[in-house]
């Protein structure tokens, strides 16, 4: 069942458009379910969930941690994770590089940017970010390798709303593109209430977790 899920979101899904399954508070029994009918790439938001998995389940997994990140957690994940999606503050993106370079890889990272209504959702404004870019100080990082914007819409029925958060993280993902190098090519936004809007807005990175696996089992 989890692989026909899988498959049909795929079907959906442009050409150039990633999923990563959203695996958190699902055992590795139905990760692995998902392993064997193809899916490689597996998004989890709690750092020991996440190294208890890792340690039981096929290291060609591409792990990516899609939650809010705190500093000291950093080093335990340095050594394989594939993507850090939710990059929020210059702190975090230092700590990052502080154990990217103690790990001797280049971590590869998105920045969070804040477009949606909601006060208690993480990322950078429009304008800081842009201000941070500008600064220039993450060129010198040699432990991470920006790869593109992450944000979460507001939590809203409002496909219009919706469509307007994703609209400005698109048009910024161009600005980024444009004047910070073809570095910035990930643009990760859509879940599995709103993933079709996303796409409409240039996603090529989803994050879907229920339509695959189904309510929280823990």
């Amino acid at each position: 069942m989890i692989s026909d899920n899988i498959n049909a979101i795929k079907a959906e899904l442009p050409d150039g458009v990633v999923l990563c399954a959203v695996s958190k508070y699902h055992p590795a029994e139905m990760i692995s379910e998902a392993y064997d009918g193809g899916q490689r790439v597996f998004g989890e938001s709690h750092v020991q969930e996440l190294m208890k998995k890792y340690e039981v389940l096929p290291k060609d997994i591409e792990w990516h941690f899609i939650g809010h990140l705190q500093t000291n957690k950093v080093k335990y994940i340095a050594p394989f994770i594939s993507l850090i999606h939710s990059v929020d503050t210059p702190k975090l993106l230092a700590e990052i590089n502080r154990q990217g370079i103690k790990c001797a890889r280049r971590i590869p990272c998105l920045l969070q940017l804040h477009v949606a209504m909601e006060e208690t959702k993480f990322g950078f404004s429009v304008d800081e970010l842009r201000e941070y870019l500008q600064n220039g100080e993450w060129r010198e990082m040699n432990g991470i390798d920006i790869q593109g914007i992450m944000c979460m819409a507001s939590n809203t029925d409002d496909e219009e709303r919706i469509l307007s958060d994703f609209r400005t993280a698109n048009e910024f993902s161009r600005y980024c593109a444009e004047n910070f190098g073809n570095n910035f090519r990930i643009r990760s936004w859509g879940m599995s209430g709103d993933y079709l809007l996303a796409v409409r807005e240039g996603s090529n990175l989803v994050r879907i977790g229920s339509k695959i696996f189904g309510e929280r089992v823990y």
